[in-house]
């Protein structure tokens, strides 16, 4: 079977969904891969490195969607300008598409890839399972997402993170709020830790309290129970008494910080507010806010998606694709998620769609013109 990977179109997006290093092991696995020129140049990947490692360089994209039996993609199907075509109308029927299709978010496109005959897996919809681990691509870009998150806020802020003492006097260490102690939370933390902050973090589920503690962060306890947290592990939406609570308790930590980094999603709905406009008009002047969650709807009240923003004083980031900022890392663990996702459906080269599999069950959403994922077609209904 071929594997097409063709050149990422939305722009900003600087991943690749393949490295060199992963094309040897997958043609060992029997797969045959063509990528479109200038695929990876973004992310540091050269077209003699991927010749190199076994690929055909495809200068023609329809030619390239033509030759195809799995297409590899970091980002959803967009239409290409020049063509007036979805990539979707470039696929053939029968064609496994394989990215991060977020259907609980965009439902319609998983009714198009049915209309179209495209089998789709979705790698945000993985379970977050033991054995499904090596091909979590939303907690490996997560990962990256957390570290950068603390870099670029280490970068706005007119302050050094850790405390030093100088001849002039005492400089005391930021303080920074995490909001979300998930996968980039918690590189966050552990990022902001090692920079020399003093970190406090918030979360829903209580479960996470004795890892925020083992990072050295405190964790900011909202009096909750474990049903916050469902069976993926995976924050539940919070009622509206709640984030109440947890807004009155926050306030007044979020308006001590010089950072505040929001990392909360529920998939499938809006990004609940957990940073309100009267919260960012009492933090201190020059202090920073980092919206993680900006793409899906904010947890700040007043970010503003793509754009980096100055309100009450305080610099406000909505960069809605960070790991796209650290391309050639993001572009290489995703490329080992999509590995270890493709090695274990497939045997010989040939591509096995097991339903009953709980990986395939999880993580498949259309098949054979049909919408199969049981939350997506509730959605859709």
């Amino acid at each position: 079977m071929i594997i097409a990977v063709p050149k990422e179109i939305l722009p900003g997006e600087n991943r690749v969904a393949i490295v060199p290093e992963v094309i040897s092991k997958l043609i060992k696995s029997g797969f045959d891969i063509n990528i479109e020129k200038d695929a990876g140049i973004n992310a540091g990947f050269r077209n003699e490195q991927y010749e190199k490692a076994g690929a055909k360089i495809y200068g023609n994209l329809i030619e390239l969607y033509q030759s195809a039996d799995i297409v590899f993609k970091v980002q959803r199907p967009f239409e290409y300008p020049e063509l007036k075509k979805n990539e979707f109308d470039l696929m053939k029927e029968g064609t496994l598409l394989v990215t991060f299709l977020y259907p609980l978010n965009y439902p319609d496109l998983a009714k198009k890839c049915a209309e179209k005959g495209i089998n789709a897996i979705s790698m945000d919809m993985i379970p977050r399972t033991t054995l499904a681990q090596k091909m979590d691509a939303l907690s490996s870009q997560a990962n990256i997402a957390g570290y950068k998150s603390v870099i670029m806020c280490a970068d706005a802020l007119g302050k050094i993170f850790p405390m030093l003492m100088t001849a002039a006097g005492t400089i005391q260490p930021a303080k920074v709020v995490i909001m979300g102690a998930g996968v980039a939370g918690l590189q966050a933390l552990g990022t902001a830790k090692r920079l020399g902050a003093v970190v406090e973090v918030s979360d829903v589920r209580p479960a996470v309290k004795e890892e925020v503690q083992s990072l050295g962060g405190k964790f900011i306890e909202v009096e909750t129970d474990p049903s916050m947290q469902d069976a993926g592990g995976y924050a539940k939406e919070a009622s509206p008494e709640f984030l109440k609570k947890q807004k009155d308790l926050i306030f007044k930590h979020v308006i001590n910080a010089d950072i505040v980094i929001t990392t909360a999603l529920v998939p499938g709905k809006k990004a609940p507010v957990l940073v309100t406009e009267e919260m960012v008009k009492n933090m201190r002047q020059g202090s920073v806010v980092l919206d993680m969650a900006v793409e899906f709807g904010g947890n700040c009240e007043i970010s503003e998606k793509g754009r980096t923003v100055k309100k009450y004083g305080v610099t406000i980031i909505g960069e809605p694709n960070l790991p796209s900022l650290v391309p050639t890392h993001s572009s290489e663990v995703y490329a080992k998620n999509l590995l270890a996702l493709i090695t274990y459906i497939s045997k010989d080269g040939k591509v096995d769609l097991n339903l009953e599999n709980e990986i395939v069950k999880g993580s498949l959403i259309t098949y054979k013109g049909k919408v199969v994922n049981q939350r997506v077609k509730e959605l859709l209904k």
